[in-house]
């Protein structure tokens, strides 16, 4: 596993983050403190959960609080989630991150991100009240996941002009597929293909992109064959189906396949290294529930794909 350093940060962070949000931890399944113990041993010491996936905050800080690794891993959690109504308050942030402590059994969050963004709130008492956890050693550093460019940068101008700290990392989906269509209905944001966001990132190095859902759930990972479409499509989940089944993303995923092929390598090796090609910082979260699939994920970080390799990729209508 390779490791970068992140300002603000005790540790490097491993450059593909282990995703909480799997079935295994969600649900606190037999296995899943077993599953982080091989995720550990595999390299992965940055962890990404959230309030609002079930009970892997409570499992991570099982985790954690047993093995006594807690300074030798990266807690990333991420609170404010409607439901459905708009929780980007001050009150709720208070009540999410001090829960979040809670369930992690922990004094401090490393990177807390809030979950989704809400245009209408009140963006500033938001960053003054991350702020003051972050004077407090409560948090480390504060990011956004699901917030475009343009407020992020609003919400870093407004932090720069009163002497505060704004994001430094963001968290859209990003993968070889275009999105189609938000599959969890509404809020999302991705950045997958699109050039002026990378433009943005490219321009702006202080932000770090973790990319969520980087192998289109599912639809990258290998499970699937772009020579069989139809059958293909009924292996996916809704997610998948509703999020990124259209014709240009099956052109990718054959161009993927034959990349692999040559490169012997897979096409979620293709698909992560893919999101690391770019020229912004870019940590791929990568939600596995088996070794094999940990050690391809790790492979991809040495998978390096030239200029020909992207262009190939490209398949757009």
């Amino acid at each position: 596993m390779k490791y970068r350093k992140l300002p603000g940060i005790d540790i490097p962070v491993s450059s593909i983050i282990f995703g909480c949000c799997n079935p295994i931890l969600v649900k606190d399944q037999p296995g899943a403190e077993a599953l982080l113990d091989l995720a550990f041993s595999k390299g992965f010491n940055t962890f990404d959960a959230a309030k609002v996936y079930g009970r892997s905050e409570e499992v991570l800080g099982r985790w954690i609080k047993k093995s006594g690794n807690r300074k030798d891993v990266v807690i990333i959690t991420k609170g404010c989630h409607p439901d459905p109504a708009s929780r980007m308050n001050v009150k709720a942030l208070k009540e999410d991150v001090e829960s979040s402590l809670e369930r992690l059994r922990t004094d401090h969050i490393d990177i807390y991100m809030l979950h989704r963004d809400d245009p209408d709130a009140d963006m500033a008492s938001i960053i003054e009240e991350l702020n003051g956890y972050m004077r407090a050693g409560v948090i480390k550093k504060i990011g956004a996941s699901n917030w475009t460019c343009e407020r992020i940068g609003e919400a870093n101008a407004y932090a720069r002009k009163h002497g505060l700290e704004g994001f430094t990392v963001s968290s859209p989906q990003m993968s070889l597929a275009r999105m189609v269509k938000d599959p969890w209905g509404g809020g999302c944001v991705s950045i997958s293909w699109d050039e002026s966001s990378y433009r943005w990132y490219s321009k702006h190095p202080e932000v770090a992109v973790m990319a969520y859902s980087c192998l289109a759930n599912g639809m990258f990972s290998g499970k699937i064959d772009a020579s069989h479409p139809f059958l293909s499509k009924r292996k996916l989940s809704y997610a998948a189906r509703a999020g990124y089944w259209c014709r240009e993303n099956v052109k990718r995923l054959r161009a993927a396949e034959s990349i692999a092929e040559e490169r012997g390598r897979t096409v979620a090796q293709i698909a992560v290294s893919w999101c690391m090609s770019h020229d912004f910082t870019v940590f791929p979260i990568a939600t596995v529930s088996s070794g094999k699939r940990m050690l391809e994920n790790i492979e991809a970080a040495d998978t390096v794909l030239d200029k020909a390799d992207m262009d190939r990729l490209r398949c757009e209508n």
